[in-house]
């Protein structure tokens, strides 16, 4: 099925296009060892934002999905307690977990009917899987701006 042209301006704006940087652009060649340094005035760091954002997204993907998902605890339950990974392992699996909601919530995406995309979540409050597709787009670029401006002070 072809994806209408509100499916495609909504994937493109899951997919980071148009005026702002790519997660993939953001994510490549960031030195590890900044992953959990702190900037002066700045409440986190790239690993904690990079984890906040994967949690979120995991949760509206999970909500805009299955009934049963229980979402962490607002808001500790959306940030990571440490301020670094333990292992580049960590960070690796972090990322690819990202990228692979990502491309879950895509799919979702493309894959509804435009009657699909607005109608209510039965489990919900009134939300629809378009305003689900849009709060995730909208939230990760939102964060992503914050990763690359630490990413940027830290270089």
């Amino acid at each position: 099925m072809k994806a209408s042209p509100l499916q495609q301006h909504v994937l493109n704006l899951l997919d980071f296009n148009g005026a702002h940087l790519s997660f993939d652009e953001a994510m490549r060649g960031l030195a590890p060892e900044l992953r959990g340094k702190k900037v002066k005035g700045s409440p986190h760091t790239i690993w904690q934002l990079l984890e906040h954002m994967r949690i979120a997204q995991w949760d509206i993907l999970e909500f805009s999905r299955d009934a049963k998902h229980v979402s962490p605890k607002f808001p500790e339950g959306y940030w990571p307690p440490r301020d670094a990974p333990n292992t580049d392992a960590e960070w690796k699996k972090s990322v690819a977990q990202f990228r692979q909601e990502l491309e879950e919530m895509k799919k979702l995406v493309s894959e509804a009917s435009e009657e699909q995309l607005f109608a209510r979540i039965p489990h919900g409050e009134g939300q629809t899987l378009l305003r689900e597709a849009l709060l995730a787009a909208d939230h990760n670029s939102y964060h992503l701006g914050q990763l690359m401006l630490l990413r940027k002070i830290l270089e």
